[in-house]
Order: C-alpha cells, then structure tokens, then sequence
C-alpha cells in the first residue's frame, strides 16, 4: 500500500492517504476503501506518524485522504498534522469528507484556524435518483447550491452503466460552478457488484475527457492510484 506521493499536475501537492477507524456509512454500493481500517487507534497513529513524517512541505499545499472521512482519524494524528504543517509551513490542507459529517465541518475549521481547509465532499453525481437508488450515497439533498453548503472540492464517478454524455457533462458544469475544484474519477473494477461500463468510460475518454484535461480546476483519475497512493 503506497501512502505516500506528490501531485505533479495541475494543482501540485503532497497527499498522503492515512489510515482510521473506518467509515461509518460503509453504504455506497461501489465502494470496498472501507477495508483499509482499524479500530486501534495508538497503531492508527504509529502508522499514520511514519507516513506523515514524508511530508516535506515543498509546496505549500497538503491533500490528507483516508478511506473515510477526515472525522474518522484519530486526536493525535489530527494534531500531527496541524504540527507538521506549521513547521514545515504549509498553509493549504484538503480533506475529505461524506455529507453526514457536514455539521462538523465548521468545527473542524475552527479547529484548522490558521491553514486555508478545503474539503472535499464524495459526491460523485448531481443525478439524485442515480446517486441514491443506484450509487446508494447518502446525500437526501437535491439541489446543488445546497449540497456544496460547507464544502469547497467534490469528486465525481464516471463510468458506471446508466451514465451519458448528457449526465456527465451535467455533473462536470454543475461542478465547476458549485465548487473550487472537482476530482473526476472513473469506476475501477474492485469487489463490489457495481462494474466499470467501457462503453459509458469509452463515451467519456472520447467526448469529455480532451475538454477537462487541461482544465486546472479539474482533475481526472483514470485508475484510482493514478495520484500515487493506494494499491
């Protein structure tokens, strides 16, 4: 499992993927992340103290992700990671988190007071009905402004059978105007019953993909590694 890497492209970054209790919606009918977890939380610490002891501060800018949301990391590894970008003076912190967790983002940026937080909500479509009868997300909201109330990034998941042009380019516009930044990423195939649809990913590599792949307020992951950590 890399844990560990730096984003080139774009918006360059070091990002770090680290390790927690574990997600507790555990829901999303496309998701296996929440198997990287563990209920121990000093050796959630020690494991999350030897990857953050890589970071280096090069850029100013810190992507924090793990398979779950930021609320579901341990106190010491939240002050770590305050410490750490003090000292190596990074002022741009990204976490992650789902929208159940939306009432404690205020909080969490209170508590974040001196760094510029950006959080990243899983969004993955605007497409309501397809988000919660088919994705199975958890967001009851429907109308955009509200969803991205609290958040300043969200990713999207393309590449899944019931997807168009029409209901990608959607998400992508809706995006941009709702958010600083979207994270497109494409269904992989892991142990979860929801597959990768190639015509649905062909229509996007196709269509959309040479619009946004240059777009500086958009990244897209083809594989799920492709920002350089996971396996």
């Amino acid at each position: 499992m890399e844990r560990y890497s730096e984003i080139l492209k774009k918006r360059k970054r070091e990002i770090v993927l680290l390790r927690g209790s574990g997600c507790i919606y555990r829901k999303c009918a496309f998701c296996d992340y929440h198997t990287d977890k563990c209920a121990d939380l000093h050796a959630n610490f020690a494991l999350n103290s030897q990857v953050l002891a890589w970071v280096s501060g090069r850029f100013g800018d810190l992507e924090v992700i793990n398979s779950g949301s930021v609320f579901e990391l341990d106190a010491q590894t939240l002050a770590l990671i305050r410490q750490i970008c003090r000292e190596k003076g990074i002022s741009t912190i990204h976490f992650e988190s789902h929208y159940l967790y939306r009432d404690r983002i205020p909080a969490l940026r209170q508590e974040f007071s001196g760094f510029q937080l950006k959080m990243k909500l899983g969004l993955e479509t605007f497409d309501w009905a397809f988000r919660e009868h088919v994705l199975k997300k958890g967001i009851p909201e429907q109308e955009p402004a509200l969803i991205a109330r609290g958040f300043d990034e969200a990713n999207l998941l393309f590449g899944i059978r019931g997807q168009t042009f029409a209901s990608m380019e959607r998400d992508i516009s809706l995006g941009l105007a709702c958010f600083e930044r979207i994270c497109v990423n494409i269904m992989c195939p892991n142990t979860t019953p929801v597959k990768p649809d190639e015509h649905v990913i062909s229509v996007f590599m196709d269509k959309i993909y040479p619009k946004y792949k240059d777009d500086e307020r958009v990244d897209i992951l083809i594989q799920n590694t492709d920002f350089g950590v996971g396996d």
